[in-house]
């Protein structure tokens, strides 16, 4: 087996993996619509991370970054829509509940 080869097998199964972890958050949080515990902003710097992560391997037309990160942006980005969404509405509510109590 070439280097190559190998390397690239190595590299594929490291995408893979790291790429799928996402997949059981992802779920859970699509079903349940829970982030009480997910940083908003530490989604946000991830997300803009993987995101050039993406570019960066357009860029150098590598396959392996351009589908790990493809997949890790989806799964990502969506946990982060969701996060915002429920960041907002908590925050709709707390500012109602003051005005309320005055």
């Amino acid at each position: 087996m070439a280097i190559d080869d190998l390397s690239n097998i190595i590299g594929y199964a490291a995408a893979f993996l790291t790429t799928f972890s996402f997949l059981p958050q992802a779920i859970k949080t699509i079903k349940t619509r829970c982030t009480s515990g997910i940083s908003v902003l530490m989604y946000c710097l991830f997300t803009s991370g993987i995101f050039l992560w993406l570019v960066y391997g357009i860029l150098k037309e590598d396959p392996i970054i351009i589908s790990a990160n493809a997949v890790t942006f989806a799964f990502s980005f969506t946990i982060l829509i969701i996060a915002a969404i429920n960041l907002r509405k908590k925050n709709k509510v707390e500012s109602e509940s003051l005005l309320l109590n005055k």
